[in-house]
């Protein structure tokens, strides 16, 4: 089988899926990588699928999809792992307690505009539980293209799980948060999340160190 009709075989799947039609097992044709380029190279295209997904049942609870925010073309990628309640019912990031948290540290201790980074989350839709593992798989291929499309000099997740399920790296957070990461073909920074820091302000200080060191990496670049 070739692998454009591998391609068109999960591409029918995964429509009829999000029809409500249930196959009885995952079929896994291979790498992420195969199944990418049956994705536009377009982000707003891109955009305008992932705005239309029923994969998976978060599409059941969200309000809106949060898809991605800023430059397409921006040296730095911030990911979050899911969206804010009050980013879902907006329909906006950087909403909320959390959201003022992460434009403060852009533009305060970044110096930067909000419109030169990118910013997504490992799901695009709000649930009421957080996700499972399964919904963060069903839209791993969206993150994937994203990632893609933007091709950042760096990536920065925020919180632990954003990182784990990213990289699929199990290491101690506490052990690897602050330090510059390989992860493909990109370099990747896991820091606290906003909603950590909210929780524990004793750990900004930590968290600014960690701003600190992605300010001096675009500045060096």
């Amino acid at each position: 089988m070739t692998k454009t009709v591998k391609n068109k075989i999960l591409y029918q799947l995964n429509f009829l899926k999000s029809l409500g039609y249930n196959y009885h097992s995952n079929v896994d044709l291979g790498n992420n990588s195969m199944v990418d380029s049956s994705l536009p190279d377009n982000i707003t295209e891109l955009e305008d699928i992932v705005k239309n997904c029923y994969l998976c049942d978060l599409c059941k609870s969200r309000k809106n999809v949060l898809f991605g925010q800023g430059n397409s073309d921006a040296s730095i990628m911030f990911i979050l792992d899911e969206p804010s309640s009050s980013e879902d019912s907006i329909g906006e990031f950087y909403v909320g307690k959390s959201g003022e948290i992460l434009k403060n540290m852009i533009q305060n201790v970044l110096n930067l505009n909000l419109d030169d980074i990118y910013i997504t989350n490992i799901v695009k839709c709000k649930g009421h539980d957080g996700f499972t593992t399964s919904q963060a798989n069903s839209c791993s291929l969206y993150l994937n293209k994203q990632i893609e499309i933007i091709n950042p000099m760096l990536i920065v997740t925020f919180g632990e799980k954003a990182y784990k399920h990213l990289s699929t790296d199990n290491s101690n957070f506490e052990q690897i948060r602050g330090n510059i990461l390989p992860y493909k073909y990109y370099n990747i920074l896991p820091t606290f999340s906003p909603n950590i820091l909210l929780r524990n302000p004793s750990l900004k200080k930590q968290a600014y160190h960690d701003m600190l060191k992605i300010k001096s990496i675009l500045e060096i670049n």
